[in-house]
């Protein structure tokens, strides 16, 4: 068995997470190599992994880093196995990895593997969700702020006002399958891996990443203020009964646009693409380390 591990050089506990793994493998005649690289260099490190014969490929850090070496694997018979280094680490939790570095090595090194699905757009991976609209602008500009110094948060709250006050909506034509293009003004399209929960307690989770689907979510014609209306519901839990919000699950879904190019978030990541966007979900695509009793395909 051969593992390998790929940490983001930014991260100031690289090698004390690298030290860690060491010794489990150690402890278990397992065969380990670390890569600690710059973050442009997260999928190519994750293809010398594959190259060079690695069973399982580790990802240690956030949803962006996962998702880089995630979309590396899928396709293939290697495995993921995650290390949730980040801040909220939706694919970990909703798969029950555990948030414990100790413990999220011992299902890396004694788990099951369970098969999931992945998202794609124009041949990009997505292990979360991807989107147009408000929240790529928000990614934009929180970055533009942090290249000036601003701390992560500090730089999110000045993007949201930033948006607010030059609130505009997309023009898109959506079509899902092989249903007539519909032509919406939207502030934004989601597309998420799998439907997420939209009400209730678990809202924002998915419970389950195999069943073939994916989740759009609009708000045509949505105004600057029905914006708060769409937070205040998504902060109560209650988004599903929102007036204006649609949602549907598709298998697969093309999102045209006049412009040539779109921002286009993508587990938190901005990319830009060229459209037509051309959604489709890639079912049982990656195989992943879990915790026994995690349920399986």
């Amino acid at each position: 068995m051969r593992i390998s591990l790929i940490l983001n050089a930014s991260r100031t506990d690289a090698e004390a997470v690298a030290g860690r793994l060491s010794e489990q493998c150690a402890a278990q005649a397992v065969e380990l190599d670390v890569q600690i690289v710059e973050g442009g260099g997260l999928g190519e490190a994750a293809r010398r992994a594959v190259d060079h014969g690695s069973s399982t490929v580790v990802a240690g850090g956030g949803d962006g880093t996962v998702s880089s070496v995630a979309g590396v694997l899928a396709g293939t018979e290697t495995t993921l196995g995650v290390l949730p280094l980040g801040t909220l680490n939706h694919f970990a939790r909703d798969l029950a990895i555990p948030a414990s570095l100790d413990l999220a090595i011992a299902t890396i090194m004694g788990g099951q593997v369970k098969r999931v699905d992945v998202g794609e757009v124009n041949n990009r991976v997505f292990i979360n969700n991807s989107s147009v609209g408000l929240y790529p602008r928000l990614v934009w500009e929180r970055e533009q702020r942090q290249k000036q110094g601003r701390r992560k948060w500090t730089a999110m709250t000045a993007a949201a006002w930033a948006v607010w006050r030059h609130y505009r909506r997309v023009s898109v034509s959506v079509q899902p399958g092989d249903r007539p293009p519909v032509l919406v003004r939207t502030p934004f399209v989601f597309v998420g891996n799998n439907p997420y929960q939209l009400a209730g307690l678990e809202f924002g989770s998915r419970a389950a990443l195999d069943t073939g689907r994916l989740h759009v979510c609009m708000a045509p014609e949505l105004s600057a203020a029905g914006v708060l209306g769409v937070l205040g519901a998504t902060l109560a839990g209650r988004l599903v009964s929102f007036e204006r919000f649609e949602s549907l699950e598709v298998s697969d879904l093309t999102v045209g646009a006049r412009r040539p190019r779109l921002g286009v978030a993508l587990d938190g990541e901005l990319v830009v693409l060229r459209t037509p966007l051309r959604y489709r979900i890639r079912p049982a695509a990656l195989r992943v380390a879990v915790p026994h009793g995690t349920g399986l395909s």
